[in-house]
C-alpha cells in the first residue's frame, strides 16, 4: 500500500531532473501520473519506467505556455483517470542576463513559463476540484487535494542576473498563498517549495564547455563556472548542492496525508541556505 494509492497527480516538466524524480516518487507511492514535458523522448522514458514498475501514467507533451495547453492537461487527467488530486507545477528553465540586456522576449518567456503557466493550469483545474469537493461534502466525506508550486530562493531574496526569473518565482509565492486561502474551503492544501542550488542539467555543465540547451528553437546557455560552484557550495550549511531526488522528496512529502494540515507555506529546500 502506498501513501497515494489511486490519487491522480499532474506533473509538468516531468521528463528530466527534478520533475522526473517527482513523477517517479509519486508513482512509487501509488499515484496515477499525468506527466508533461516539452520533449517527447524523455517524457516517454518516464512513462515507460512507471508502467514497467506496475504503475499507471499518461503523457501530455508540449509547452505549458501554449494556448489551450492547461485545458488539455487537465482534461487528460479527468478523462483518463477520473479526476484531479495532486498538481505539481514544476516546468521551467532559466534565461539570465542583467536587466538592461533582458529583451521583451526573454522577460515574457520566463514569466509566462514560471508564473502564467501555473496560473493557467490551476484556473483550468478549479471547476473540477470545486465540483468534486462539493459532491464529497454532500456525501459527508473529507478528501484532501494537494497543490505544490515550485519557486526558488531567487524568488525569495533576488539574484543578480535573474530579474525575470526572480520576479516570476516571487509571483509563484503570491499565487500559492492566495490559492491556499481561496481553496481551503475545498480541502485543498496549496504549498510552495523554493529550491536552492540543485544539481540538474542546467547546472551540471561548466561554463568552460559552453553548454547550451535548445528550448523551443532558442539556444539557452546553461552551466556554471567551477569556481562559482565551489563558492556556492561553501555558502550552503550542508556544504554541497542538492540532488534531484532530494528536491523531489521535499515536494512529494507535501502530498502525503501527514501534510493534510499544512497549507500556504513556503519550504526552502536548500541545505540550510537562506538566500
Amino acid at each position: 500500500m502506498g501513501k497515494l494509492d489511486d490519487k491522480v497527480a499532474l506533473v509538468t516538466g516531468a521528463g528530466r531532473g527534478i520533475g522526473r524524480a517527482i513523477a517517479l516518487k509519486l508513482a512509487a507511492e501509488g499515484a496515477r501520473v499525468v506527466a508533461n514535458d516539452l520533449d517527447e523522448a524523455p517524457l516517454q522514458e518516464v512513462l515507460t519506467e512507471i508502467t514497467a514498475a506496475g504503475g499507471a501514467a499518461v503523457g501530455v507533451p508540449g509547452s505549458v505556455t501554449q494556448d489551450g495547453f492547461a485545458d488539455r492537461f487537465v482534461r487528460t487527467a479527468v478523462d483518463r483517470f477520473g479526476g484531479i488530486d495532486i498538481i505539481i507545477n514544476n516546468a521551467g528553465f532559466t534565461w539570465d542576463n542583467v536587466i538592461q540586456k533582458i529583451s521583451d522576449e526573454q522577460w515574457h518567456a520566463i514569466v509566462d513559463l514560471h508564473l502564467k503557466a501555473p496560473f493557467d493550469i490551476l484556473r483550468a483545474a478549479q471547476p473540477h476540484i470545486s465540483a468534486a469537493a462539493k459532491q464529497e461534502q454532500r456525501q459527508g466525506r473529507t478528501v484532501h487535494r494537494k497543490v505544490v508550486n515550485i519557486s526558488s530562493v531567487a524568488g525569495l531574496h533576488g539574484n543578480a542576473g535573474q530579474a525575470n526569473y526572480a520576479s516570476a518565482k516571487a509571483g509563484v509565492v503570491g499565487l500559492t498563498k492566495t490559492l491556499a486561502k481561496e481553496w481551503g474551503r475545498y480541502n485543498v492544501n496549496v504549498n510552495c517549495v523554493a529550491f536552492g542550488f540543485i544539481q540538474t542539467r542546467l547546472t551540471a555543465v561548466t561554463a568552460e564547455q559552453d553548454g547550451t540547451i535548445e528550448v523551443e528553437g532558442r539556444n539557452i546557455k546553461v552551466g556554471i563556472n567551477p569556481a562559482f560552484l565551489k563558492a556556492v557550495e561553501q555558502m550552503v550549511p550542508l556544504g554541497r548542492a542538492g540532488t534531484a531526488e532530494e528536491a523531489a522528496g521535499s515536494v512529494v512529502m507535501l502530498t502525503y496525508p501527514e501534510a493534510d494540515y499544512v497549507s500556504g507555506q513556503v519550504i526552502v529546500t536548500g541545505g540550510g541556505i537562506e538566500g
